[in-house]
């Protein structure tokens, strides 16, 4: 109930005006979110954010924590376990260094792209009010979408940087987009969050990407494992 209920605050489209502009002109900052376990322990986990110049996509920010995950593990309600660390990120940020606060965030992890349609990166956009990408590194079989040969061959399909292609659902619905940065063989799976279009999302994903990872993913990925 308490997922259907935040869910109706999810917004899919852009309510920013940097983001109506082809060279983002106004984002200055963009942030990266993960919540990292320790090898072999689904308790303890290092809850990292890292707000990063944009377009220079230099490190401005960046707050790393141990934490105590006491939430037990559920199937496709995974933001319950985890979102109130990243909030809490966000909110010391805003309490430290209000002028630091990212004006979009990136998550690792899925957006619309979940079984019911709001996954971690609407739960924490939707907590925090700020525009949120989903970014992750594998398909998440829902809505009919599989990981079947036609999938493989449609991947393969991608040759430059910037290829996409739609994940749409057994229902018709485009629930994210297929995408590869730097030339990569491994794709990329982009859904919305809050507070921005699927378009702006992938334009957004693909200018933040120096390797095959979107740097503020990239940046908070490697605080945590040093964190760990």
């Amino acid at each position: 109930r308490e997922q259907a209920r935040l869910k109706a605050g999810v917004v899919e489209q852009d309510t920013e005006q940097w983001q109506k502009d082809p060279n983002f002109a106004g984002l200055e900052r963009v942030g990266g979110v993960d919540l990292s376990y320790i090898k072999g322990d689904d308790t303890g986990a290092c809850a990292s954010l890292v707000v990063l110049s944009y377009p220079a996509l230099e490190v401005l920010y960046e707050d790393c924590r141990m934490v105590a995950v006491t939430a037990p593990y559920v199937a496709g309600f995974l933001a319950f376990r985890e979102v109130p660390f990243l909030v809490e990120a966000v909110q010391r940020l805003q309490q430290e260094e209000p002028r630091l606060r990212p004006q979009v965030l990136l998550v690792d992890g899925n957006g619309l792209l979940h079984h019911r349609g709001f996954g971690v990166a609407c739960h924490l956009g939707v907590l925090t009010d700020l525009p949120c990408v989903g970014v992750a590194k594998n398909l998440l079989q829902v809505d009919g979408l599989v990981r079947d040969e036609l999938h493989r061959e449609q991947i393969r399909s991608l040759q430059r940087s910037g290829d996409t292609f739609p994940l749409t659902g057994a229902s018709g619905r485009v629930l994210g987009m297929v995408s590869i940065c730097n030339n990569s063989s491994k794709p990329l799976y982009i859904s919305v969050g809050h507070r921005v279009s699927l378009d702006t999302a992938v334009r957004l994903v693909r200018s933040c990407c120096r390797y095959r990872i979107p740097e503020p993913i990239r940046q908070v990925r490697q605080r945590a494992l040093r964190g760990e």
